[in-house]
């Protein structure tokens, strides 16, 4: 795998998200010069995920914060996470659209200032759900192909993805898209999946579910920091789906969490309905990745997991080792 030979100062926005503060601990490990940029709104609760980096806060909505970072760090990398990510609200949000404008400013600021290589945070919410299984970078539909109607979200992420490289052509910066499918681990929100059941079950409560038929594919929150930070230290180009290769259903991953954590009698299958649109199959090609980028994750799903499990055990204050 080639690697560019350029300056190795990166500027990581969303950087104390929860995948982006293991991408900051990962590019510190490769020996970038990291700039991690936080809203200001409050202190980053990833400190210690953090330490090495140069903390910057800044409204990236405000075009006067945004234009003034960039322009007084002058970064060759810029690895772009930054986006609303609040379960619920996210998929139909108008947040979505100024975070496009928000993102379209950056990347001009970014190139203005002598940057080479920009990688940008997708989604596998952008390939057409209707046509998905095994999602190919360049075979599957995206969600806006042929005029479809898309979650704003998804729509976002797509329109941002190919104005992206527009400008990457126009400019000759490099640029590079890693789509994100089913992450989870420390510092996740707690009302999505994974947490949500742990936490159910070490507080000794009812963890209801979907009947979980939907095959996914789920990497560990260290392991996406991780590929994300590979991506940006490479020469690939484009969007690549960036997993785990473990293709698993819902059902037999709560299944797993449950008898790991000594509870299974509290899972409840079937309890809640599965939303409207969910595909039964849905889980990236990683041919690219593979081959391409040569990254692998370090977690298989049954460590992955034990680690999220000793992670809000420790968030929860509930005693005990977990039992296999």
């Amino acid at each position: 795998m080639q690697e560019l030979k350029w300056d190795r100062r990166v500027l990581v926005t969303g950087a104390s998200g929860f995948i982006g503060c293991w991408a900051v601990k990962d590019l510190l490990a490769r020996g970038y010069e990291v700039h991690a940029v936080h809203s200001g709104r409050a202190k980053p609760q990833r400190q210690s995920e953090l330490d090495g980096a140069t903390l910057h806060a800044a409204d990236l909505f405000d075009p006067a914060q945004a234009d003034a970072l960039v322009a007084k760090l002058r970064p060759s990398h810029l690895l772009h996470f930054a986006w609303i990510a609040t379960p619920g609200l996210y998929w139909t949000s108008p947040d979505n659209l100024i975070w496009v404008e928000a993102s379209l400013r950056l990347l001009r600021g970014f190139a203005a200032g002598g940057g080479k290589r920009v990688v940008m945070a997708g989604s596998c919410a952008e390939y057409d759900w209707s046509r998905a299984g095994i999602c190919s970078e360049a075979e599957t539909p995206l969600a806006t192909d042929g005029g479809r109607s898309a979650a704003l979200y998804a729509a976002s992420k797509v329109m941002l993805s190919k104005q992206l490289f527009t400008f990457a052509a126009e400019t000759g910066i490099s640029a590079a898209w890693g789509r994100i499918f089913f992450p989870y681990g420390p510092y996740e929100h707690p009302n999505r999946l994974v947490p949500s059941v742990i936490k159910a079950l070490l507080e000794g409560r009812a963890a209801e579910c979907t009947s979980g038929s939907q095959v996914r594919d789920f990497l560990h929150s260290t392991d996406l920091g991780g590929a994300f930070a590979a991506l940006l230290d490479s020469a690939v180009e484009g969007a690549i789906n960036l997993g785990s290769g473990e293709r698993v259903s819902v059902a037999d991953l709560a299944k797993l969490i449950s008898s790991r954590i000594g509870r299974p009698e509290l899972l409840r299958l079937g309890a809640k309905p599965t939303p409207a649109g969910e595909p039964p199959l849905l889980v990236p090609d990683l041919g690219r990745m593979r081959r391409e980028l040569a990254w692998k994750p370090r977690f298989t799903l049954a460590a992955g997991i034990d680690d999220a499990i000793a992670w809000w055990r420790g968030q929860t204050g509930v005693p005990g080792a977990s039992r296999s």
